[in-house]
Formats: C-alpha cells, structure tokens, sequence
C-alpha cells in the first residue's frame, strides 16, 4: 500500500526573511498613514514620514522582486492569461506550483496594491493641501497638476488602497476558513510543508546581508528625493 501524499511532504521556505519584514512592515505603515491622514493636525507630520517609508519599502521590494528569493521574484508569480484560465478551472500541473507562492489571483493583488501604492507615493510628493503642508517635490509642478494629484491622494487613490486591503484581508480569512488554508503562518515563519521537490526560497544570512544594505540604499535615495524639496 503507498503511503499517503502528506508522508513525502517537508518543511521548505517559501518567504524569505526580506520579504517577511517588507509585508509586515508595509502592512503596519499603511495602517499609521490612514490613521494619522484621517486625523491630520500635528499628526500630518507623522503621515508623511509613513509615506516616505512606504516609498522606501516600494523601491526595495521593486529591486527584490528581480534578485530576491524564488518565490518573490516577480518571474515566478507572473502568468500567462491562459495559465490564469487552467488555474480558474483546476487544470493546473503539479510542476507547476501555482499555489506554493502567490497564486495567479494573488498576483493580481500584490501587483495592483503595489502600483497603486506608486501612485499614492507620487501624488502625495508633489500634493499641496492649499493650508499648511505641500509635498517635497510640490515646486517642481504646476498648481493644477498639484491640485490634480492632491485630489486623487486624498479621495479615489485613498478609497482604492482601502478597497485593496480590505480584498486581500478577505482572501486570507476566505483561505483560511473556506479553504482551510493558512496564509498567515507561512508569512510569519517562511515555510510551508510541501512536497519533496518543490523549489525552496534562498535566505541565507548573505542574502539577509544583501537586503539589508539593498534597503539602507532605498532610504537614502528616498532621503535625497524628499531633500530636493528644500
């Protein structure tokens, strides 16, 4: 008798540690930037610098995508529109691996919420709120261009982010409770149990290394940009 499928399964990291920290912290800080948007006063301030951090984060996680682990760069969770059908049918193969990182209706998420993300950073550098605050970079546009991205940052590219959050909120308890699939746990140790074979993640203390000073680069670049508003 053959041993049941769960028998050749092991613990293989699928999220490295990078990647980890980019989500939660990208998590964190878009909940202090709506936070203290909504409340604004002294706390605007505050909003700012969640933005800039948002930035940050965009930036690094635009350069992993191409030299991070397996199963976060973006060549491994791009799909081809017919891969996207067989997968809506439950015609996939299994050397595919389609749900090992971030399936093809995931993907669609992350890469929507990060370039609207893109967007809200960059109306929010040039926006001006016509009463005490003016993004960095607000000099180098004219006022209806200003006007235009302040509009959009404070009404439909916030509304968006919102919509996004909450629809990937939804995926991971629809998972959890309609699938019985735990997309929480992986993301806090990296690791899933799947089977023998399946490509693992690299996460090394090198490419711990390499990320971190990937990310220190971001910040200063993101420093300098926020400088050249004066």
């Amino acid at each position: 008798m053959s041993m049941p499928h769960a028998a050749t399964e092991s613990k293989t990291r699928v999220w490295d540690l990078p990647t980890r920290l980019f989500h939660w912290v990208l998590a964190l800080t878009i909940v202090g930037s709506v936070v203290t948007g909504q409340i604004g006063g002294g706390l605007i301030v505050w909003h700012f610098r969640c933005g800039y951090v948002v930035f940050t984060l965009l930036l690094f996680r635009l350069v992993w995508g191409l030299i991070g682990g397996h199963w976060s760069r973006f060549s491994n969770f791009i799909y081809s529109p017919g891969t996207v059908l067989r997968y809506l049918r439950g015609q996939t193969r299994p050397d595919e691996h389609l749900d090992v990182g971030h399936n093809p209706l995931g993907s669609f998420s992350v890469f929507a919420l990060i370039g609207f993300l893109a967007v809200q950073v960059g109306t929010g550098l040039v926006a001006d709120d016509e009463i005490a605050n003016t993004g960095p970079l607000n000099r180098f546009v004219s006022g209806a261009t200003a006007n235009s991205a302040t509009a959009w940052h404070k009404d439909w590219g916030r509304w968006i982010i919102l919509a996004l959050v909450c629809l990937h909120i939804a995926a991971v308890l629809y998972y959890l409770y309609g699938k019985k699939k735990n997309l929480l746990r992986p993301m806090l140790s990296g690791d899933k149990a799947l089977p023998a074979g399946t490509p693992a993640a690299t996460d090394t203390a090198l490419t711990r290394t390499l990320a971190l000073l990937l990310g220190a680069a971001c910040a200063g670049l993101v420093g300098w940009v926020v400088s050249m508003g004066g």
